[in-house]
């Protein structure tokens, strides 16, 4: 089964729970990987049905007609190899101001990947991001980027970088997309049914006539992406997009970059910095943390890591002293307890598990408020 197969059957399985916004998400999706201004046209106004708030069951059925439409369109499409579009190795970038380095890096960047970039503030993320771009010149090593450019300005157009706080725009959000639309190619035809497809998909459509000033932080960086998809870009390169965020638009945004990440006929390279650490490692491919400018992979095999990467770390909150759980687990192959201030981090050798873990909370009988297992998460490298 293709991977345009999978995601289709899942589509309709949402739809039989009638995830309504999310199947119309998807369909916006398989409309814009068409590149047919028919379908463009048609699910525009299959939008603006939607917004009449029909019957569920008469959305059901209209989105079942859309589907089968669209899937028999794309059906014989055929997908393109996922190819690699960056590498760099031993890549270092010196600053000889304030004596910080970042790198080495060694780091490959595919087609529908997303990979997370996570530590905390001032240990490199944004420099390797601005280096990753050709904003920065590498001090040392190899940055290779495995496609066709013709100068500096065509590589950014393919290569896009998203700072965390981003330049003012004049106009209305329709009018800026439309004018990056007519930019980079779509036809005077086709100009208005894209525009209206992207703007639906990150969900901005009731925005479209609001100025810079009018939007919020989360939704100034909808509209930068907005204008990433307009410009068809290999790469995307974003520096905290979840920053100011609630919980709920982050899960959203991170969905979003999932599925335009993956898409079976448009892939797209993501590297994305975030402190919001487990949500990101839920969305990634891969992960990297940087420290101090050093960098550390989730399952690097170097000698000084793969003991505390096979050994069984958990955090976890609880109302017990640090000094009743340290007499209870050093019974149990505790290695180490420490306390951060809000949550307990307990290290255990290789043979423990997380069910001899929560075993001994319920033999125990230890009032329990939050629990995780990050042996194999990034939230270790935190630690030392």
């Amino acid at each position: 089964m293709s991977e345009f197969e999978k995601q289709y059957q899942n589509i309709l399985n949402n739809l039989q729970f009638e995830d309504f916004n999310w199947v119309t998400k998807r369909i916006i999706d398989l409309t814009l990987d068409t590149e047919n201004e028919s379908f463009y046209s048609r699910t525009v106004a299959f939008l603006d049905y939607i917004d009449s708030q029909p019957s569920t069951e008469d959305i059901k059925i209209e989105c079942q007609k859309i589907l089968s439409e669209l899937y028999a369109f794309l059906k014989n499409k055929t997908e393109p190899q996922k190819k690699l579009l960056v590498s760099c190795q031993e890549m270092t970038k010196k600053y000889s101001s304030n004596g910080f380095s970042l790198g080495p890096i060694s780091l490959n960047i595919h087609e529908g990947e997303i990979i997370g970039l996570v530590g905390e503030n001032g240990n490199g993320k944004t420099t390797l991001l601005r280096t990753l771009c050709g904003e920065f010149t590498p001090t040392s090593g190899i940055l290779t980027y495995h496609f066709e450019y013709t100068d500096l300005y065509d590589l950014r157009t393919q290569l896009v970088y998203i700072p965390q706080r981003t330049e003012t725009w004049h106009g209305s959000m329709f009018e800026n997309l439309q004018f990056t639309a007519t930019h980079y190619g779509y036809k005077p035809s086709e100009n208005k049914w894209v525009v209206e497809l992207v703007l639906a998909r990150l969900g901005l459509r009731k925005y479209r006539k609001h100025k810079w000033k009018d939007l919020s932080s989360g939704y100034k960086m909808r509209f930068e992406l907005a204008r990433l998809l307009l410009r068809k870009s290999k790469i995307l390169l974003i520096d905290e997009p979840l920053a100011n965020l609630d919980i709920l638009a982050q899960q959203t945004i991170l969905e979003d970059f999932k599925t335009i990440a993956k898409s079976p006929f448009r892939p797209l390279g993501i590297v994305l910095s975030s402190q919001q650490l487990y949500e990101v490692e839920k969305t990634s491919d891969q992960v990297v943390f940087l420290k101090n400018g050093q960098q550390k992979n989730l399952h690097e095999n170097s000698a000084s890591t793969t003991e505390r990467v096979l050994n069984f770390i958990v955090e976890f909150e609880t109302t017990w002293t640090q000094n009743a759980l340290d007499d209870l687990l050093r019974k149990h192959h505790l290695v180490s307890l420490h306390f951060n201030g809000s949550t307990f981090i307990a290290e255990f050798d290789h043979e423990f598990t997380s069910f001899d873990f929560l075993k001994i909370v319920h033999d125990a009988q230890i009032p329990m408020n939050y629990y995780r297992d990050i042996s194999n998460s990034t939230r270790r490298f935190f630690l030392t």
